[in-house]
């Protein structure tokens, strides 16, 4: 079956094309009578407008674009960026907004997308995400006065709106926390050491931890996968000056943390202390269940959409901080069972 058109609506009406234009598009030149005819038939033969004829006459696309940098494979594994898809996309499906998605494998694609979907009218904005340091899509996205919302800190937005939130004082309560129970060397376990939020953790945890007095803090950046979130465990556990206690950049890291533990005879909590990041429901269902860091994820990704459809309907948007992440602890964080070899008591300044 062919799509319905503006011609089968005309000699439905008996009225030109001309006349069902106006009527379509709520422009004068119609009686209300032929105007509730016209759009009656419409909905009864079930025309909808052609969005890209509409978008060549300056109509919104009704869409807009999401670029993830990063192979389509680990989408499926990474709690994080299905729960902030999730939340994107309730809130455009409620203004009847569609979602443009595609996985690319550098910035240079992301560029090219952005300006192929913005030169042929297929978007109405977008929503960057992994916000590097010196990010070049900040510059492009500039230049072509696109509606843009950044996830990330307005630090490095340039004049795009950002949502975020302070990563820096999460980190600095979980570090107080695991200092609070007795543990005096405590390792992290990073993402990419690019991205902007992770070089914020990063200063964020040594200067508590040095703050603290704590010995050591070693910090090993991934690629957020399990693998390699493992490989980083056996090295640190490996070592003469092992942790007693590991904060994960994500859950998937921590999970596979932990069966690295598990592999090395090493009791959670007792010899280890492990923390998550994200709180996925991944989180709950391991043994012990995992200490983690929480926050609304999908309540993060709707407020990043509502923001951009703000921009899109030339609203004046400010930059939103969302609410800091908080620590849930479970039973994958405790007291050491006993000092590791060189440690002393807790630090002076922890309470």
């Amino acid at each position: 079956m062919k799509r319905p058109t503006i011609t089968d609506i005309a000699r439905r009406a008996g009225v030109s094309k001309v006349a069902v234009s106006y009527a379509l598009n709520g422009q004068p030149g119609v009686s209300e009578t032929t105007r509730n005819m016209i759009m009656t038939i419409a909905e009864e033969i079930g025309w909808r407008p052609n969005s890209a004829a509409r978008a060549l006459n300056g109509a919104h696309a009704h869409s807009i674009g999401l670029v993830l940098r990063r192979p389509a494979r680990i989408l499926g594994v990474e709690p994080f960026f299905m729960e902030l898809i999730s939340g994107i996309q309730d809130e455009l499906s409620a203004r009847s907004y569609a979602l443009m998605l595609q996985m690319v494998e550098s910035h240079s694609e992301e560029i090219e997308l952005y300006r192929r979907w913005w030169g042929e009218r297929r978007i109405d904005g977008a929503i960057l995400v992994d916000l590097h340091v010196a990010d070049p899509r900040v510059a492009v996205v500039e230049s072509l006065r696109m509606p843009a919302v950044v996830v990330g800190h307005p630090s490095e937005s340039g004049s795009l709106t950002s949502v975020w939130s302070d990563d820096s004082a999460t980190v600095r309560e979980t570090v107080r926390y695991l200092a609070a129970l007795g543990h005096r060397r405590i390792a992290r376990v990073a993402g990419l050491p690019k991205l902007v939020h992770t070089v914020l953790r990063d200063l964020a945890f040594i200067e508590i931890c040095t703050e603290l007095g704590l010995d050591g803090h070693p910090v090993e950046h991934t690629d957020y996968t399990g693998e390699q979130g493992a490989r980083a465990t056996r090295r640190m556990l490996a070592s003469p000056d092992r942790p007693s206690a590991i904060v994960y950049d994500n859950d998937i890291m921590a999970v596979a943390g932990m069966s690295v533990a598990q592999e090395l005879r090493l009791a959670v909590p007792a010899d280890l202390s492990i923390v998550g990041w994200d709180d996925s429901p991944l989180s709950q269902v391991v043994r012990p269940a995992l200490t983690a860091v929480t926050r609304d994820i999908p309540a993060y990704g709707a407020r990043a959409a509502r923001t951009l459809m703000s921009l899109i309907a030339g609203e004046r948007v400010h930059d939103v901080e969302d609410a800091a992440a908080q620590l849930t602890p479970r039973g994958s964080t405790g007291a050491p069972a006993a000092p590791l070899p060189g440690e002393a008591g807790t630090p002076a300044g922890v309470v």
